[in-house]
């Protein structure tokens, strides 16, 4: 017997948008500046479908003009709904070309909706013989389950594939037929689509009507034995109810015809399939392409993480426009649409013995060189030196092997001080500050002027990824060598790079060199044509060895501090726990957000019963739900205080003691320079940026970050209200400067002002109210938002935000002035000309267009701040570089910057931090600076 034809049918639009959504906090952005995340979250959809279910016949249904039929019964459907996105109006074109050539049919039919056109279909289908999978996350499909036609609910967050036919619909929706799920929706109604549905019948009440009644019209044929106001609801709107389900049902009689030969998936048309991806940028979703049509191995979990970064770590800093397109004399790849070192041009060469001579004196006459270190692993710390890679000319270049024995290995690096130490030759690479870490531990000071391409990039496109493999790809349409090719795949198995053979790890080092020159000579234009030239000489290209530095020196760390304040705040964390025991009357499991919402919702009654759900049912627990419910419960106050507790220990107090470096027995951060597209830096294992300072208990962490040993004192400089100054300055609202120039409180100033009384006359709350205002007007604060984060009603908000733009009119002008900007540039900047790109700025979708207007006015401020604390970073380090001091530079979080000072250098030191930082940049307002030692952070901060 032959085994049953299956035939699956996708439902475009909601596998589109799912796609988009699943991605919006982290859109893809290819180098054109396009959010691609729609078409790619459709794309790995279907690649998982196919993949999956190696499926006989398949065809996509899109929506066309919606549903002439039910806007003819009810002109309100799908009224609400918002404007569909850019990225999903620009999407749905690509997918059907890409379907197009895949030989993939499209169902579309004008006025007709992807439901009714995978309803009819997959009934002329079934009558066929087929087995239907219809692939969709909408739970509406349900009615049209069968013995022979399926839901197939794609995998998401986790959770795998769905399949859902005849038992699994009876048990979701709690009834006996399937034909019973238009009537519970009828019921039930949908905001989504504006289907009215019967007033105060929700989920619960839809179940049990219909296990008492069985449809929608037995229970309005027996309304007189309902009660209440139920009963006058459902009487009042018996012909709405008729007509949600009318509006629910779908339509299984449309225009349209399977095809059984036309739906069989076949083999596509691969070169215009790979054509549109190269257009895309779709560089791993080509790959899953060719390794599903053309018959390569079984290709690995599809992911949302296109493009995925495979190189070493060391080489492919994080994160993420509008750099033009990619060279248009890119070699033209035969493995897919790249070129590899199997198929370009190369002249690699090992240089040992008397040939290390040679090329270090070909090395000293270059004016321009590409060098690339190869290590044991990428902790800077500990990693040594395998071998060196030179290039100054595409397509070739020098492998230096560094032997294992630490001795013979210094004595072969010592021979190439001459060019690292040389100030009149340009080193190239990506991500130097590994590099020069690196060099840093055999005594070597890299110096002469730095071209990194990680940071060119990161300048020129900053909402792109910057890794080497990344930008390879789409510059030169080149794809390297993967790490995995040398040492295999992470786990026990990996090998270390010294374990690789001569010939291969030459091949892979070099063209590290060489790939990074070639993106060199494309990002160095580029520069110059954003207005970005300025910025990479003069701040971030100089921070970069000052980070080295300060990432090499690390801080001391009082672990047994931290040891006592874990068992303190596990003992807090108790005592908390016990409360809300006695609080609920039961115990239960405090991190479980479904317990927690039953407990306090169900069983407590917390909120009045006006809670919201999140999709899969469960109450939502979070902190922005349960902070407005804190006041006036004392449960929810003391299960907040206990998330934090345990936060607290998890994330930082048992942390931090498993970071301390055991060669150096100090705590090592990693900063990143190009992951914030603000311009502000990042901190990494451990994130000194976090930690939180709000909280008596989240500055006790400070503490424990100590002075090296008792000759030294913690010294923290940390910039006064820097942002409002520069807001000040930016605008040019002459109230605002005229405070910050005569030394006032601001805040003090700004409630005078506002609530028209004496400077001597405010009082704290004023004071706090203006505080809160001058801090969130640029960031778009509303009457709601206001009154959220204050004591004040609505009303009070409103008024209050109306007399601040009163009081400061240019400043509110300045805000207009901004969004202008943005609009006419696609862009705005900071003082140094750092850019941010506002893709959306003209967006149609009103919430994602405020979002970015929001942006084109706090981005220029945050990223003025950056640049004025880089600034000052720069000139302290060069300061205490040039001079004798013993004192160093050790963190910045944000705007401060904590130092290691000598105790006999403290007084001496203190004037010039304070002078450099206060005169890092000239603006109308002046600059202030608050500084303060102690034997820690805590103390000094």
């Amino acid at each position: 017997m032959s085994q049953q034809k299956r035939l699956f049918l996708l439902d475009a639009y909601a596998l589109i948008f799912r796609g988009y959504y699943a991605l919006i906090k982290n859109p893809r952005i290819n180098s054109k500046g396009m959010d691609t995340s729609a078409i790619l979250g459709f794309m790995n959809s279907l690649f998982d479908v196919i993949k999956r279910e190696k499926p006989d016949h398949l065809a996509v249904a899109f929506d066309k003009e919606g549903s002439a039929v039910r806007t003819e019964m009810f002109e309100a459907y799908k009224a609400n709904r918002d404007e569909t996105p850019e990225a999903i109006r620009i999407a749905v074109p690509y997918i059907q070309e890409i379907l197009k050539a895949m030989h993939i049919p499209v169902i579309e039919l004008a006025g007709c909706e992807a439901d009714d056109l995978i309803g009819t279909v997959a009934q002329q289908a079934e009558k066929q013989g087929y087995q239907v999978f219809m692939v969709t996350p909408d739970k509406d499909y349900a009615q049209l389950v069968t013995e022979n036609i399926f839901m197939y609910r794609p995998a998401r967050l986790g959770n795998g594939i769905e399949i859902w036919g005849v038992p699994e619909v009876l048990e979701r929706f709690e009834i006996e037929r399937t034909e019973q799920v238009v009537d519970f929706l009828g019921m039930m109604g949908d905001a989504v689509d504006n289907i009215p549905g019967l007033p105060g019948v929700g989920e619960k009440t839809a179940k049990k009507f219909l296990k008492e009644y069985g449809s929608m019209e037995n229970l309005l044929a027996n309304t007189h034995e309902l009660k209440g106001k139920m009963k006058e609801n459902i009487e009042a709107n018996k012909e709405l109810g008729i007509l949600s389900k009318k509006l629910a049902t779908i339509i299984t009689d449309c225009n349209v015809q399977f095809d059984e030969t036309d739906y069989e998936l076949t083999k596509p048309d691969a070169p215009k399939v790979e054509a549109i991806f190269n257009e895309l940028e779709f560089r791993r979703l080509a790959e899953q392409f060719q390794k599903l049509f053309a018959g390569g191995a079984e290709y690995d979990e599809i992911s949302t993480q296109e493009p995925s970064l495979t190189r070493a770590a060391s080489k492919n800093d994080q994160q993420f426009s509008l750099f033009g397109e990619p060279a248009e004399d890119a070699p033209a790849g035969t493995n897919g649409f790249y070129a590899t070192l199997e198929t370009t041009d190369h002249h690699y060469q090992v240089a040992e013995g008397f040939a290390i001579n040679l090329l270090l004196n070909n090395l000293l006459k270059q004016t321009s060189v590409c060098f690339d270190t190869e290590t044991t692993g990428v902790d800077t710390l500990t990693a040594e030196l395998v071998g060196i890679s030179f290039s100054w000319e595409k397509g070739k270049g020098f492998y230096v092997p560094v032997p294992a024995d630490r001795n013979e290995a210094q004595e072969l690096v010592e021979k190439f001080r001459p060019f690292f130490e040389s100030e009149n030759i340009e080193k190239v690479g990506q991500n130097l500050k590994y590099d020069l870490e690196i060099l840093a531990n055999y005594g070597i000071t890299v110096k002469g002027k730095f071209f990194d391409t990680m940071i060119a990039h990161y300048l020129i496109n900053p909402d792109m990824r910057h890794g080497m493999d990344v930008l390879a790809e789409t510059y030169l349409k080149y794809s390297p060598m993967p790490i995995e090719a040398l040492i295999g795949k992470k786990g026990k198995g990996q090998k270390s790079m010294r374990d690789v053979e001569l010939e291969l790890i030459k091949e892979y080092a070099v063209e590290d060199a060489d790939i990074t020159l070639q993106l060199k000579e494309l990002f160095a234009p580029e520069l110059e044509r954003t207005g970005t030239q300025k910025l990479f000489d003069e701040i971030e290209i100089p921070l970069m060895p000052v980070l080295a530095s300060m990432e090499t020196e690390g801080i001391n760390l009082n672990v047994s501090y931290l040891k006592e304040l874990s068992a303190e705040l596990a003992s807090d964390a108790k005592v908390l726990e016990q409360r809300i025991y006695e609080a609920a009357g039961q115990s239960f499991n405090l991190g479980s957000p479904k317990q927690l919402g039953e407990i306090l919702f169900d069983k407590l009654k917390i909120g009045g019963g006006k809670q919201k759900k999140t999709k899969t049912g469960q109450y939502a627990t979070g902190e922005e739900v349960l902070s407005y419910l804190a006041n006036d419960n004392p449960i929810v106050a003391d299960l907040l205080e206990w998330r934090q507790l345990v936060k607290l220990q998890n994330t930082y107090v048992d942390a931090l003691p498993a970071q301390v470096q055991p060669t150096t027995g100090r705590v090592h951060t990693d900063y990143m320079q190009t992951v914030a597209a603000t311009g502000r830096l990042s901190s990494n294992n451990p994130n000194l940026q976090n930690i939180p300072i709000r909280t008596q208990r989240g500055r006790q962490i400070r503490k424990a970050f100590i002075a090296r040993n008792e000759e030294y004192t913690i010294l923290s400089a940390d910039y006064s209200q820097i942002e409002l100054r520069i807001i000040a300055a930016l605008s040019g609202d002459p109230e605002m400067i005229r405070s910050f120039q005569n030394g006032e409180d601001i805040h003090a100033s700004t409630a005078a002002k506002v609530f028209n009384v004496a400077l001597a006359d405010v009082t704290r709350e004023q004071r706090s109210h203006a505080k809160t205002v001058n801090f969130g007007i640029v960031y778009g604060v509303s009457a709601f938002g206001l009154s959220n984060q204050t004591s004040l009603t609505r009303s009070e908000s409103k008024d209050l935000i109306d007399a601040y733009y009163a009081t400061y009119p240019r400043l509110r002008q300045f805000i207009g002035e901004q969004v202008e900007l943005a609009r006419e540039n696609g862009f705005v900047s900071t003082i140094s000309g750092r850019r941010r790109y506002l893709k959306d700025i003209n967006s149609a979708n009103a919430v994602v267009r405020g979002a970015a207007e929001r942006n084109a006015v706090n981005a220029p401020i945050q990223g003025s701040a950056a640049d004025i604390i880089k600034i000052a970073m720069i000139n302290i380090q060069k300061q205490l570089t040039d001079g004798t001091w013993k004192s160093k530079m050790l963190l910045q979080v944000h705007d401060e910057l904590v130092f290691d000072v000598h105790n006999s250098e403290i007084e001496r030191i203190k004037p010039m931090i304070k002078h450099e930082m206060e005169n890092a940049f000239q603006l109308a307002v002046p600059l202030e600076v608050d500084m303060g030692t102690g034997e820690n952070w805590l103390e000094a901060h």
